[in-house]
């Protein structure tokens, strides 16, 4: 866990449930590579959602990792993250979506690297809830403006997860 040296904000959520999660990835082979199929499933919902970053991003104890990725042309295509950066982290401890229109309207967000580092303004994002229960990361998009996602965003990303999640279930049972 990482705190805000000045104000003493906790920036990345206790993770009690890392451990199961990773194993639960190994188990399923996920989040150690790239996948295609997770890579034109992030572009779908770029242009769905009319952001220019898309993720789907798993989540370990030390690190995330983007299995599925779109950025803009020449934005780089860097897949892992520390989780100590980011959203998706306490996406995934809450268990719920998270909706930024403005990350500088949040003290708690508004400090975190990824503001000056990268000018992230803006985050939508889900948790992948699996069969057992482990939120084993999230669907999520990004932009460097602040974005207005309103209900319509809030849905779209919860039914992205949950399409995701169920395209992961029919890998898991051989039916892909």
């Amino acid at each position: 866990m990482t705190y805000d040296p000045i104000g003493r904000l906790l920036l990345t959520p206790v993770d009690r449930e890392a451990p199961d999660r990773v194993a639960r990835l190994r188990r399923l082979g996920l989040g150690e590579r790239p996948e295609p199929a997770f890579d034109a499933f992030a572009r779908r919902l770029a242009q769905l959602t009319g952001a220019p970053y898309a993720m789907v991003n798993f989540i370990g104890e030390e690190l995330q990792f983007f299995a599925g990725l779109h950025t803009p042309r020449g934005a780089g295509d860097a897949r892992s993250l520390g989780r100590d950066l980011g959203y998706c982290p306490h996406v995934v401890v809450r268990r719920k979506a998270l909706v930024l229109e403005d990350v500088r309207d949040f003290p708690r967000f508004a400090t975190n690297a990824l503001v000056d580092e990268t000018g992230v303004r803006s985050y939508l994002g889900a948790p992948l809830i699996d069969r057992t229960g482990l939120a084993l990361g999230t669907v999520c998009v990004v932009d460097t403006e602040p974005r207005r996602w309103g209900r319509a965003g809030l849905d779209t990303i919860k039914a992205s997860a949950a399409e995701l999640m169920a395209h992961i279930q029919r890998l898991e049972d051989g039916l892909l």
